[in-house]
């Protein structure tokens, strides 16, 4: 598997969600635009939301690719799909023996949905 995003990258990208208000609430910078739109990018193909949906709702809130793997593609693709996820630093991930467990990184679920709620 490919190596682990670095922490600065994950800190970066929810620093990115946590510094916006919601949307319509101000404009985004061009900075903060960029960040954002590569985090929805990722999301936006149907098997890396599935993936991610599956991570966020596991008890423990980590899960195993093996527990994962089961989206209609081939585990070669899985593991592409997972590290777009990584790289848009939606996701954390660590090795342990020959397996990897994912985790959506600290702060993305409450900053997109900071980031999406009506303006007060």
């Amino acid at each position: 598997m490919s190596k682990l995003v670095p922490l600065s990258a994950v800190q970066d990208a929810t620093t990115s969600l946590a510094c916006c208000q919601p949307l319509g609430q101000e404009a985004l910078s061009a900075a903060d635009a960029e960040k954002i739109a590569a985090m929805f990018k990722a999301l936006s193909d149907p098997v890396r939301l599935r993936l991610f949906s599956r991570i966020a709702a596991q008890p423990g809130g980590e899960a195993c690719v093996c527990d994962i793997q089961d989206v209609g593609v081939s585990q070669p693709t899985v593991s592409h799909h997972l590290r777009k996820l990584r790289e848009a630093g939606l996701l954390v991930s660590d090795r342990r023996a020959s397996w990897v467990y994912y985790r959506v990184a600290p702060g993305v679920l409450a900053g997109m949905a900071g980031l999406l709620s009506a303006a007060a």
